[in-house]
């Protein structure tokens, strides 16, 4: 086995394992087991699980570190923080789960926080917000991933660009999603003309291409697949990546309801090979 991974030390050829790919209940022990044995670096962890299990007289904290140990695991990534930008009630909301990420972050010295809108006001407004969340983010040495999602004002690649921009801080960028890319603006354009180092998270899945729920929002929660058994173009989208520098590791958020209540082990497998196998074939391509 080789030796545990600081999150901070990660790159493009580490596995995240998303909170989101197994139900946000998912028993702690189950999940951690199944990442490592399945090879990945680290975990996201949702931060009101995190709550749940501090707060929980007979687990805590210190049996989440020596389960991260026991399985070779480091605690890489934070989801979610919502409402930055938002009414006054929303950002109160966001002051609450700001005050458990940097508890979080302190702790296990995680390398990234997720961030996503929607925003009131103007995008210059948002920028100014997303400015303040990043320089209090730095404050504990992480790095912000900002997320376009169709379902918010926060639409496409361009506009959470727009914000990044407007924020201007060397801890801020943006999180892009395939699920979203391709069920959103679908222009391989807007991805490139993110700066590389201004990449800050990446989330894989696949599925297919046409949505099968009424709602995205549900649609993206229960049918995602391991990248390459769906119908979306996973290594031509991986292989984009890596062409344009992009030097972060990935993040497999994988939402589907049929992993849902069952042992992890088997959907989490699949998830690493096929990332595993997307990114063996994107590398092949670009010689």
């Amino acid at each position: 086995m080789s030796p545990k991974r600081s999150p901070r030390d990660l790159g493009i050829d580490d596995l995240v394992l998303n909170h989101f790919s197994l139900a946000r209940d998912h028993p702690i022990e189950d999940r951690l087991a199944a990442a490592g044995a399945a090879g990945f670096a680290g975990i996201g962890l949702y931060i009101g699980q995190y709550v749940t299990l501090r707060d929980d007289a007979g687990f805590g904290i210190d049996r989440l570190a020596a389960l991260l140990d026991e399985h070779n695991l480091c605690l890489a990534e934070i989801e979610v923080l919502s409402g930055f930008a938002g009414s006054a009630e929303a950002r109160a909301r966001c002051d609450q789960l700001e005050a458990v990420a940097w508890e979080m972050v302190e702790r296990f010295e995680c390398r990234y926080v997720q961030a996503i809108g929607p925003y009131e006001g103007t995008p210059d407004d948002a920028g100014d917000a997303y400015r303040g969340l990043c320089d209090r983010a730095a404050a504990h040495g992480l790095v912000v991933g900002l997320e376009f999602l169709p379902f918010t004002n926060i639409v496409s690649p361009s506009d959470a660009l727009a914000i990044v921009e407007r924020a201007d801080r060397p801890n801020g960028g943006v999180c892009v999603d395939i699920w979203h890319h391709t069920r959103g603006a679908n222009d391989i354009s807007q991805i490139r003309a993110i700066p590389a180092a201004k990449v800050t998270g990446i989330q894989m899945s696949d599925g297919p291409l046409v949505q099968e729920l009424d709602s995205y929002y549900e649609d993206c929660l229960r049918r995602r697949v391991a990248p390459g058994e769906g119908e979306m173009d996973a290594v031509g989208f991986v292989a984009m990546l890596l062409d344009m520098g992009v030097s972060v590791p990935f993040s497999l958020e994988v939402c589907n309801e049929a992993a849902w209540g069952k042992p992890a082990a088997e959907h989490v497998r699949r998830c690493g090979d096929g990332l595993r196998a997307v990114l063996a074939e994107a590398k092949a391509r670009l010689g």
